[in-house]
């Protein structure tokens, strides 16, 4: 029924029915009897409420409007200013009414034209000209200009209220994309949060864990063990500090991580008491593009690290196979029998995203004790 309207809409619109009822009021009164005179400040009265009341409410501005024009016809008054009203009422009802509102407006202009030639003709001319084909046919254009005005401000309001929905659908398109670009944002933080941090931790922890073995044991061993803690923790605080500064400035990407890099990983894993063994056969042919660079790094990160952290100690297998349209790689460790299993958490997701952003497939599966992770991935695939 009632539209919400800001406080500011709310008192224009109570001004101008003011002021319209003002200037309708004093143009024009009807007749020079006190009855006539009554009546059509009544009618300038409630045509101004329609006027006032067209934005808030138009079904209850239409229902006033018609009001008005009812008291009008019924107490013999001939058109007046404040008819204008109508106009306003009409472009609300397709402007700002619901649907239903909307075409009871439309039926409105047609029915208000009807109204309007009959009134006319049966109060003056109909007694002065009598009903020929004369009078018929005046009536007949009287009925189509009455139409064409009231159903061109409807159809004024009805272009208004298109124009309306479609910054509507607009605004609301903006809002999803920024919020489907939020997320995206917010997926690839936590991809490569969790790619930098799982990594780093698992090979603290196992570290850390050596490191506490070998005091009792082998206090010899105990200085590498935490050289290699000591730097890996400082790595990983680099990537983190690149992470947050992406975040904060996403023009500032810095560098990341390429096959260049993979040596050292290498070398963190092995570092981590990991019997590791490493194909590559045949070589990169050339210099591969940076996204799948970065994707291969990434997937044998997360990989490494699953194998670190549920692996037996039995030797982990790297396969890495560079054709010229694509690269093939696999990761093979044995799993204990119980316990957690390496598909369990967030870094099979993060693999399957790492593949498929550059337009690759990646699986992961247990078999006979083992678990296997095999991706391809085309070399100048989508970024």
């Amino acid at each position: 029924m009632f539209r919400p309207l800001t406080p500011t809409r709310l008192t224009v619109d109570i001004v101008v029915a003011a002021v319209f009822f003002a200037i309708t009021s004093w143009f024009h009164m009807p007749g020079s009897g006190t009855v006539q005179i009554a009546l059509g400040l009544v009618v300038s009265a409630t045509m101004a409420a329609a006027v006032g009341l067209r934005r808030v409410s138009p079904v209850l501005a239409l229902t006033v409007a018609w009001v008005g024009a009812g008291v009008q016809m019924a107490g013999g008054l001939p058109p007046m200013p404040s008819n204008l009203a109508v106009l306003a009422v009409l472009y609300a009802t397709a402007a700002y009414g619901t649907r239903a509102v909307f075409w009871v407006g439309f039926a409105s202009s047609l029915v208000g034209a009807a109204v309007i030639t009959v009134y006319l003709f049966a109060t003056s001319l109909s007694f002065s000209l009598g009903v020929d084909d004369a009078v018929l046919s005046l009536a007949f254009v009287t009925y189509v200009a009455a139409t064409f005005g009231l159903l061109l401000a409807w159809t004024a309001g009805a272009l208004v209220r298109t124009a309306l929905r479609a910054r509507t659908t607009r605004r609301a398109q903006q809002r999803a994309e920024a919020e489907a670009m939020a997320e995206a944002e917010r997926v690839a933080i936590a991809r490569d949060m969790h790619d930098v941090v799982a990594h780093s931790l698992a090979v603290v922890i196992a570290q850390a864990d050596g490191a506490r073995y070998a005091a009792s044991s082998d206090p010899s061993a105990a200085p590498a063990a935490l050289a290699t803690i000591s730097s890996t923790a400082r790595a990983a605080l680099a990537d983190v500090r690149l992470l947050l500064t992406q975040l904060r400035h996403r023009e500032g990407d810095g560098p990341q991580p390429t096959i260049a890099d993979l040596e050292e990983l290498y070398a963190q894993v092995r570092g981590a008491g990991v019997a590791l063994r490493v194909d590559v056969d045949p070589a990169p042919p050339g210099e591969p593009p940076a996204a799948v660079q970065l994707a291969v790094y990434r997937i044998l990160q997360e990989a490494l690290t699953n194998a670190l952290r549920h692996g037996t100690g039995e030797p982990v297998l790297v396969a890495l196979s560079w054709h010229a349209d694509r690269v093939q790689l696999s990761v093979t460790n044995p799993v204990r029998a119980a316990g957690r299993r390496p598909d369990a958490g967030h870094g099979l997701i993060g693999m399957r995203e790492r593949a498929s952003l550059v337009g690759g497939t990646l699986t992961a599966a247990e078999a006979g004790g083992r678990y296997v992770v095999t991706a391809s991935l085309p070399i100048g695939g989508r970024a």
